[in-house]
């Protein structure tokens, strides 16, 4: 077998299509739970912190002043954006969450799907 036709075998196998579709279907999930942190809790969540928008808490490490992390990236100055940390981590746990409870469901499933094949 050629080196050619054993990457064709290789590519089209079952688990590369699945890993492919799972790496598609994971990025336009990622791309649903920012917009759901950044658009729809992070808001009230800024609410009640007194309106603290947390994409613009930064260290700034220059001499000039700046007001929120888009001017200071606009500016090219060195900060410490911890504010995006706060909202990175608030996504991942989203996220690890939410994976969590489709796992949880998928083996409930799974397993009345083996009690009901044992009768």
């Amino acid at each position: 077998m050629s080196m050619l036709e054993e990457f064709k075998t290789f590519a089209v196998s079952g688990n590369v299509l699945d890993l492919a579709v799972g790496v598609v279907i994971g990025g336009a999930f990622g791309k649903i739970t920012n917009s759901l942190v950044s658009d729809l809790i992070m808001p009230p969540i800024s609410l009640l912190t007194s309106k603290i928008a947390f994409k613009d808490l930064l260290v700034n490490l220059s001499d000039k002043e700046v007001k929120s992390l888009d001017e200071a990236q606009k500016a090219g100055l060195p900060v410490l954006a911890y504010g995006n940390f706060i909202q990175t981590t608030i996504e991942f746990l989203i996220i690890a969450f939410t994976i969590f409870m489709v796992v949880k469901q998928i083996n409930r499933l799974r397993g009345k799907a083996i009690v009901e094949a044992g009768k």
